[in-house]
């Protein structure tokens, strides 16, 4: 029975396997215009409908300058209250910015009425303190504002 062999198999050897001369199968010669590099080719069609194709645009802020928040939810407050041993009136004191965070956010529930300091804090968080008995002293409220 006669066997037909591969194009690849039957081309070895030939160094162009059958497209002409060389390099007239590479790149972007058969592939209308495509990968041919815009800065010469396709100009007129950069500057009609992509004009921001080259060049820079915008500005990075620098991560040094960039002020990290680290914020912590109202779930996890019983917890920390559950470490803390500062009690003020009844309620537990517990004092974020000593511990690193920035803001409080409202996601969860408290059971404990706790008074938090804190640079920051949420709306919805400062309300299920309220709820809860607790109270929410910020930055500003402490320096007597």
């Amino acid at each position: 029975m006669p066997h037909r062999e591969r194009k690849t198999r039957k081309m070895r050897g030939s160094r162009t396997h059958g497209y002409g001369r060389i390099g007239q199968h590479r790149d972007a010669g058969s592939k209308g215009q495509r990968k041919v590099g815009r800065h010469k080719h396709l100009w007129s069609y950069v500057t009609a409908h992509e004009p921001d194709y080259f060049g820079k645009h915008g500005f990075t802020s620098p991560q040094s300058l960039k002020r990290k928040e680290k914020v912590i939810n109202i779930a996890r407050l019983d917890e920390i209250a559950a470490l803390s041993t500062e009690k003020e009136k009844g309620k537990t004191h517990v004092n974020l910015t000593n511990l690193g965070y920035t803001k409080l956010l409202g996601t969860g529930k408290i059971a404990k009425p706790i008074t938090v300091t804190v640079p920051a804090c949420s709306k919805t968080a400062e309300e299920k303190i309220k709820q809860a008995g607790g109270q929410v002293l910020t930055q500003s409220q402490e320096n007597g504002e």
